[in-house]
């Protein structure tokens, strides 16, 4: 069996970040699988052209998951691939992966992380600081969760092979996008009152303080989210508050 050594691991790794480069809607993700997997049938199949052809034709059908999480599929198969499973199981397995990768990506990254990490850059723009500090903060933290994604992807699926999709459902990660769903309620509360009332008449404590309220609100809401929920919907009120009377104190 092909050892997945870090060399290998890192060309996975970097060709995953093409799987959407040919994206279209016969095959979807496709052609990025196939791509992707080049470096283990290349190894499997050399010296056998015709079965490496073969054989990436087969990877180049029809596949849609998650992008970060594309690793997942893409060393679930390698190894399978390496263990000389057949093809119509590697299929099978391809066609069942789909759905839990799509479900977890979505909503983890998609509905909760990407917002997030955007209501953030907004609020610390709000606040004063720089545009380009504010761009930077976002690209730090998306990508943080990014390629931690497509790393920690890479290893369960070498490491559960066809298992995986077991272990996919059974990770915290089904449950982290319940965990963010009161931060990023209370990073867009804390957003409200500054939209509303703008920072023309209020000090940088004032700003700070409601981005104070948010974080509070959302570190207890990651432990405790039934506490924080009720605390997050009087957010916007509290936030006011405390614009409006540190406005009024500096006029």
């Amino acid at each position: 069996m092909v050892a997945l050594d870090p060399l290998l691991r890192l060309r996975l790794l970097i060709r995953s970040l093409a799987i959407q480069g040919s994206f279209n809607y016969r095959t979807m993700q496709g052609a990025g699988i196939g791509f992707a997997l080049i470096p283990v049938l290349a190894r499997l199949h050399r010296g056998h052209g015709a079965s490496l052809a073969e054989s990436l034709r087969r990877h180049t059908r029809f596949f849609n998951g998650h992008p970060y999480l594309s690793t997942v599929a893409i060393a679930a198969v390698a190894r399978m691939e390496c263990e000389r499973q057949s093809a119509e199981e590697i299929e099978r397995f391809k066609g069942a992966i789909v759905g839990p990768l799509g479900s977890i990506g979505d909503r983890l990254v998609w509905a909760r992380w990407r917002p997030l990490c955007s209501l953030l850059a907004l609020l610390l723009f709000l606040a004063g600081t720089p545009w380009w500090v504010a761009c930077a903060a976002f690209l730090v933290l998306y990508n943080v969760v990014h390629f931690g994604l497509r790393v920690w992807g890479l290893h369960l699926g070498w490491r559960e092979g066809h298992e995986v999709g077991r272990a996919l459902m059974g990770s915290p990660l089904r449950r982290l996008p319940d965990r963010l769903t009161i931060p990023l309620a209370a990073v867009a509360g804390a957003l409200l009152p500054l939209l509303a009332v703008g920072l023309g008449g209020t000090s940088g404590a004032g700003s700070f303080s409601v981005i104070g309220i948010a974080l509070v609100l959302g570190v207890v809401g990651a432990w405790r989210p039934a506490v924080a929920g009720r605390l997050a919907v009087f957010l916007p009120l509290i936030a006011s508050l405390v614009v409006v009377a540190l406005g009024s104190i500096v006029w």
